[in-house]
């Protein structure tokens, strides 16, 4: 009881003074987090997209009993697994129906604080956190740099940051780009429609678009081919509750920034990170940095 009174206060503090979050995209990720909570992910495919994620991620330079924060938390998949590994773990999120997600699959967890938050105002002192990520988040704010210093703020001097920030296809082919240019216009369209008919289309395109290109990628991978560039060739080893989640948060989320790798870096740098290092491979970008 204590803890949501909490959350409660928080989130009334965080809505008197709302700190670079979109309303109505917060809420549209609350609502997608209740229809996948992510329970139906079986526990290989799991580990295997946290070891895509964190396969940067300096675990060996966190001190013992390492104190972090997940910012923007979600259902709490990685939390799940983050949690294991450190002292202690503070789950962000604007949404209080995220967290109500993320605190029912975490419940067995005992070293995790929830808190109703925005990143520009997570209830974390400046300077004291060992490590931090944010993964999926940063490019669904209304100013990612924002994002980014906020989260280095609460970092101590060396600590590491780890996040996940969507690519513009700046190591793709020119036909590739113009062919997400096509679907991001589709994406404008139906992301400001009402969430039970976006969400009925996301299911249309999963089983027309997503579940097709992916398991053809697969095929083509069987028989020796290269799916380096294949839309959606990411997806040829994920379940088909993983490409439902994914394309709901890919044509009905409102606010989508795309950036290069040189400007995932200057983003980073400019936060104050150092020793910004990124994965070469999918998913891309993944990026982590040191607070200097």
């Amino acid at each position: 009881m204590q803890a949501e009174s909490r959350i409660l206060a928080e989130r009334a503090a965080m809505e008197s003074n709302p700190l670079n979050l979109d309303r109505a995209t917060v809420d549209d990720f609350g609502r997608e987090w209740r229809r996948f909570d992510q329970s139906a992910v079986s526990g290989a495919e799991l580990q295997r997209s946290f070891g895509e994620y964190f396969a940067i991620f300096p675990w060996d330079s966190l001190p013992p009993d390492a104190v972090g924060f997940d910012a923007g938390c979600g259902s709490g998949r990685w939390a799940g697994l983050v949690a294991p590994r450190v002292g202690r773990l503070h789950c962000i999120d604007a949404s209080t129906g995220a967290l109500a997600v993320a605190q029912k699959s975490l419940a067995g967890l005992d070293n995790i604080n929830f808190h109703a938050a925005s990143l520009d105002a997570m209830p974390l002192n400046d300077n004291s956190m060992d490590f931090g990520y944010s993964l999926g988040v940063l490019h669904h704010l209304p100013d990612p740099a924002g994002g980014v210093a906020a989260c280095v703020r609460k970092l101590k001097r060396g600590a590491p940051m780890l996040v996940y920030i969507y690519y513009a296809f700046d190591n793709r082919p020119a036909w590739f780009r113009l062919l997400w240019r096509a679907s991001d216009l589709f994406r404008r369209l139906l992301s400001r429609a009402p969430f039970r008919l976006k969400s009925a289309i996301a299911e249309v395109v999963t089983a027309c678009v997503y579940w097709p290109l992916a398991r053809g990628a697969q095929l083509v991978e069987r028989l020796g081919g290269n799916v380096a560039n294949w839309p959606l060739a990411a997806y040829r080893r994920r379940s088909y509750y993983g490409m439902r989640t994914d394309a709901l948060d890919r044509f009905g989320t409102r606010i989508e920034h795309r950036m290069t790798q040189a400007q995932i870096r200057t983003l980073m740098q400019d936060a104050g990170l150092r020793d910004i290092r990124f994965r070469e491979a999918v998913p891309f970008w993944c990026a982590v940095g040191r607070k200097i």
